[in-house]
């Protein structure tokens, strides 16, 4: 366990300083709304963006990016409104996927954007 949570947190650093070379402002990280968790919030000039890092090593038995379940999705879109509503944001958003998979050697990062809508409700 300890080991897939430093490689967690580890991928999540890793995301961060990639959004902040891509010109985001990180508004906050591990963002709690009850039980439910966004891993960062970030915005740059046209999106507020809640984003989901999902890391692995090279011997992944699924991809990252498949690891963001539909369940998942949800939870973070109640997250997501929840912070919209909290903090008075009138701006347009968007849910990211960031996948890192390291091999101790290289990292490989992937930012898809747009990765799904909040329409699973």
């Amino acid at each position: 366990m300890a080991d897939s949570h430093n490689l967690g947190i580890k991928g999540e650093e890793l995301a961060k300083e990639h959004l902040l070379q891509k010109g985001y402002k990180i508004l906050h990280s591990n963002w709690k709304s009850g039980k439910r968790e966004i891993d960062i919030i970030a915005e740059n000039k046209d999106f507020i963006v809640f984003i989901e890092v999902k890391t692995r090593t090279d011997d992944y038995y699924i991809h990252p990016r498949h690891a963001v379940t539909s369940e998942k999705q949800k939870s973070i879109i109640y997250a997501a409104e929840n912070y919209l509503e909290r903090y008075n944001i009138d701006k347009e958003s968007r849910f990211d996927i960031i996948s890192i998979i390291s091999n101790g050697k290289t990292v490989e990062i992937e930012h898809i954007e747009d990765a799904f809508y909040p329409t699973l409700r």
